[in-house]
């Protein structure tokens, strides 16, 4: 990475896996964005079995493409992109969303116009037009005794009980926020260099929630806009691999613990999370496992 203020340029990080459709839907509307700086897109390609590779290299010569034999997972795949950036500003995109017209431009410029902020996210409906709640707060111990507990569902308008899911944030206003989701979050490629690429003991989950974390405790502050609004499908990769994303997110919960909560303080919160988390993570396998029958 370099110090990357060179304009208003954009580094475009997508990382796909068997997404080959949505994945194409995603760059048509990158390239319909008007844009002073044309983006620089890189597809990482996990070592997909539905020709998305080959399919970029068809129809969008003008992308980057890098194709794993692997699959190394988000984190890395991402890091591949952002160790190679040299613009301004970097994008972490999913491959299944759209992008609405002008979005690029609009995210450049309220970041111009934010200097102290460190990362930005934006509004997510579904394709029915509904929101998606998209912004949560750090799974701090209290955050998560809650939700485990069910404080946050008796009292969801608690500023406390609720601060992890954030079920009273209002999704019409410019805020200041602990971590959007990574399915679209520009971040200031200073920051990046002051603070680090995504950890990768994180491959899945997590990852983007750690360096929102970093990014906060740094000094940068993290920003959400709904004058961006982009369609998220949801879960299209992720779906793919069934039960084992329940256990992967719950094994990434409890790394998260270990590094940024490893305090004797924070030891019998963090035994009561581990060991609610696990029956948790069954529950949540045996759905993923029903759906896909």
């Amino acid at each position: 990475m370099s110090d990357a203020n060179e304009g208003d340029s954009i580094t475009i990080a997508i990382v796909n896996w068997n997404t080959r459709d949505m994945l194409i839907q995603a760059l048509e509307s990158i390239y319909r964005q008007s844009s002073v700086t044309p983006p620089r897109v890189v597809v990482v390609d996990n070592a997909s079995t539905d020709d998305s590779a080959d399919e970029v290299k068809a129809r969008f010569p003008q992308c980057e493409l890098v194709a794993n034999k692997v699959n190394v997972g988000y984190a890395q795949g991402n890091n591949q992109v952002l160790q190679t950036n040299n613009s301004r500003y970097a994008l972490l995109l999913n491959p299944d969303v759209i992008l609405p017209e002008n979005c690029l431009k609009t995210a450049v410029r309220f970041m111009n116009e934010h200097p102290e902020a460190g990362a930005l996210g934006v509004r997510q409906v579904f394709p029915d037009g509904s929101l998606q709640r998209s912004v949560r707060g750090f799974p701090t111990p209290l955050g998560v005794f809650c939700e485990i507990t069910g404080l946050s569902r008796l009292l969801p308008n608690s500023r406390w009980a609720g601060s992890y899911r954030m079920t009273w944030m209002d999704y019409n206003q410019v805020q200041e926020v602990d971590q959007p989701m990574g399915t679209f979050l520009m971040l200031r490629s200073t920051t990046l260099n002051a603070i680090g690429l995504l950890d990768e003991q994180f491959p899945i989950f997590f990852n983007e929630v750690d360096w929102c974390l970093r990014c906060k405790r740094a000094g940068w502050k993290i920003f959400y806009t709904p004058d961006i609004e982009i369609i998220h499908y949801g879960g299209a990769g992720t779906s793919q691999a069934g039960s084992a994303m329940a256990w992967e997110s719950r094994r990434a919960l409890l790394t998260f613990y270990r590094k940024h909560y490893s305090s004797p303080l924070y030891l019998p919160v963090r035994l009561f999370v581990a060991l609610a988390s696990w029956p948790h993570a069954w529950l949540q396998a045996r759905k993923r496992t029903r759906a896909q029958r």
